[in-house]
């Protein structure tokens, strides 16, 4: 958590660009480290997980990514120097301390890229070590800025002083829920999976109402023809594909939606990135209208065993007006609500 009168400033890469469209066999530099416990750089090649026939390590830039991390690094530090703050409180913690905190965002696209369904172990695998790498190269960038600018005022009190780390930055690393900057991109928010295939967004251009079809979903979908064809039809009325007739488990698996993916696992990708993240991880637990306050319970005591730092429990429905909906046209707790309605009445 920030201390009184702290800011951070908050950047966010999009992992989805990173991928390789065709991976070469032979050895890649840069490759990502080992994930130890802890942030400090190792450049040991691991033994990955495997997509098809290509393990999902093959299929990242990582010499490029390590160039965004250093860029978007050195940026959050020169905007710490160039910013105007409110107050001399705030001017004086955001300086004494420059924290800054880089993140990511688009972290669903990447799995759809690779073909790994959000809820299983080797997402959480692609989770951790593309954090891992992430946090390594941006504590290696803050040492670099050190040893060009200085160390942050504040550090011969900190703890990078008892172990004689010399870095430029009290933290590095945070992920910010990107709602917003993930549409300006055109991908995934932050760590989240994909709300839904298609939905409403509600209040946005000046209280418009959107109708979104995820791009990628769609263009899977049209290689498949007519099957694909009638796909998109379902999820423009459902949101997701569950229950629709001719789509093969494992293409419904790798488009499972927020709500269709147990809490556990929603927990699971929080944790592997927390580990190797600096502050918190912004991260909501999508849960079915019906769930009961033991359950919501259950979730915040898991959140906190697994290191959460924080957590936040979204009961869809649960407000009058949400931001996202499912389907074109209705909310599946509308649905379920006006299925024993006369069809004439009202919808109030």
């Amino acid at each position: 958590p920030l201390l009184p009168y702290e800011a951070c400033n908050l950047g966010s890469i999009n992992l989805a660009r990173f991928v390789r469209e065709q991976s070469p066999r032979s050895e890649i530099q840069g490759s990502p480290p080992t994930t130890t416990g802890d942030a400090s750089p190792s450049h040991n090649t691991p033994s990955p997980a495997a997509t098809n026939d290509t393990p999902w390590t093959d299929r990242i830039d990582w010499p490029r990514l390590a160039d965004a991390v250093s860029v978007a690094t050195r940026f959050l530090d020169d905007v710490i120097d160039v910013a105007r703050r409110p107050s001399p409180e705030i001017d004086r913690m955001v300086l004494g301390n420059r924290k800054v905190g880089l993140g990511v965002m688009g972290f669903a696209e990447l799995l759809l890229r690779l073909g790994i369904p959000y809820a299983s172990d080797a997402a959480c695998d692609v989770a951790e070590r593309m954090m891992a790498f992430l946090a390594a190269r941006a504590w290696e960038t803050s040492s670099e800025l050190a040893e060009q600018r200085g160390v942050f005022p504040n550090w011969s009190r900190s703890v990078f002083a008892k172990r004689g780390q010399r870095v430029r930055n009290a933290t590095c690393t945070s992920i910010a829920p990107t709602g917003t900057i993930g549409i300006i991109a055109g991908t995934s928010s932050g760590i989240e999976p994909l709300f839904a295939l298609a939905y409403r967004r509600t209040g946005v251009l000046g209280g418009q109402t959107l109708v979104e079809l995820n791009p990628f979903f769609e263009r899977a979908m049209q290689q498949r023809g007519e099957a694909g064809r009638r796909a998109i039809e379902w999820a423009l009325e459902h949101g997701t594909l569950d229950g629709c007739p001719d789509i093969p488990p494992a293409v419904r698996e790798l488009f499972r939606t927020a709500l269709e993916i147990p809490p556990e696992h929603h927990l699971r990708i929080q944790a592997a990135f927390q580990k190797h993240c600096d502050n918190a991880v912004s991260k909501t637990i999508n849960m079915p209208h019906q769930s009961t306050p033991q359950e919501i319970a259950a979730v915040y005591r898991r959140a906190w065993e697994l290191g959460a730092k924080g957590v936040t429990v979204f009961r869809y429905g649960s407000k009058g007006e949400q931001v996202l909906q499912l389907g074109a046209d209705e909310t599946a707790v509308q649905r379920e609500h006006f299925s024993h309605c006369d069809p004439h009445a009202c919808k109030l």
